[in-house]
């Protein structure tokens, strides 16, 4: 007639164990899978996706937070005028590798030209 008052502990106990290895058998292959994307599969598909968009759209993606929304500068030089004081080939080569603490691969190679093209144009 008197219940045993230890069996619920040892159910929840029991109960916890087996949630406990079968949440670490599914971050098992999740660390798999998130350990592919950064081997590069991951990063293929951004590289894809900012090759279809337009200069404007990259700047406003990648650059925007240092240049300001005006091109007026910030953490980041002002980008206005900049046609003035660089050729489009220092340009292209800044957008690319970077400079100072700009990081590098921010624009793609295959779009440092068209970049180029469209920052020398910012008045």
């Amino acid at each position: 007639m008197n219940r045993n008052p230890i069996i619920p502990f040892v159910l929840i106990m029991v109960f916890g164990i087996g949630l406990m290895f079968l949440l670490s058998f599914k971050g098992l292959g999740d660390a798999k899978e998130m350990a592919k994307d950064a081997k590069g599969g991951g990063e293929k598909q951004k590289t894809e996706q900012v090759a279809a968009k337009k200069p404007e759209d990259i700047y406003k993606t990648t650059c925007i937070g240092c240049h300001g929304d005006q091109y007026q500068g910030g953490v980041g030089p002002s980008l206005k005028g900049v046609g003035k004081r660089l050729s489009k080939a220092e340009i292209a080569k800044i957008v690319v590798n970077g400079k100072g603490p700009m990081p590098s691969g921010l624009v793609p190679q295959e779009k440092a030209d068209e970049m180029a093209e469209w920052l020398s144009g910012l008045k």
